[in-house]
């Protein structure tokens, strides 16, 4: 049976979940991202940031948990955790900005070969604005993009080149999807892990670069 919609979030949530190691600084972008606070491996000590000024983001709340005061940058209502601290916008892009992010979880429109991204306009749609990633893909240590290997209408998303307008030039680091986990090389896309429902050959049909893989082909992707 194909994944349903909420099933492949889930599945790229709880895999880049399992990069996060203890003592790490993440923000989270919007979307997918965001569901990754749900998936924190136990005994991993991570502070989550939300650039609209919240340090120390919890999971989603439950109903009678809801603080409609306590909102992520995509105006979800999340939870705090014991410590979390609040500042104004230019205290949260002074911390993105002075490289104090270890990582970063960010969507995408389109990435190319070259770890190009671009996940902030579609010319001829509204614009709801470009948020921080700008900002993140230049200042955080590790970028890691979270997305759907294809767009609705079955065409790839990870490209030679991208043609949507830029985010940032060469700045991510991994590609996790349902289907596989890609890691962005100076040789090209090597495609680390594949899910154990997908192929080689579905994999590299949704994707336009040429897939390098390692000597022992890829591990199986944890899901």
């Amino acid at each position: 049976m194909p994944l349903t919609e909420e099933q492949k979030r889930e599945r790229i949530a709880r895999r880049i979940a399992r990069e996060l190691r203890d003592g790490y600084y993440v923000n989270l972008g919007i979307g997918v991202p965001t569901l990754v606070a749900n998936y924190v491996p136990p005994g991993i000590d991570v502070v989550l940031q939300s650039e609209n000024g919240m340090l120390g983001v919890g999971p989603y709340p439950l109903e009678s948990e809801v603080d409609a005061d306590l909102i992520n940058a995509g105006k979800e209502t999340v939870t705090e955790i014991p410590g979390t601290c609040y500042f104004s916008s230019a205290d949260s892009f002074g911390m993105i900005r002075g490289g104090h992010v270890d990582l970063t979880v960010l969507g995408a429109l389109q990435v190319d070969e070259k770890g190009t991204l671009a996940n902030w306009a579609i010319p001829g749609k509204m614009l709801k604005g470009m948020g921080g990633a700008m900002d993140l893909v230049a200042g955080a240590k590790r970028v890691f993009i979270a997305m759907e290997h294809a767009t609705r209408d079955g065409k790839p998303k990870i490209l030679k080149k991208c043609t949507l307008p830029l985010t940032g030039v060469e700045v991510v680091d991994h590609i996790v999807t349902e289907l596989a986990v890609i890691d962005v090389t100076p040789q090209g896309l090597l495609l680390r892990e594949l899910a154990p429902d997908a192929t080689l050959e579905q994999v590299q049909s949704l994707t336009e670069p040429q897939l390098l893989f390692p000597p022992a082909g890829p591990a199986k992707m944890p899901v």
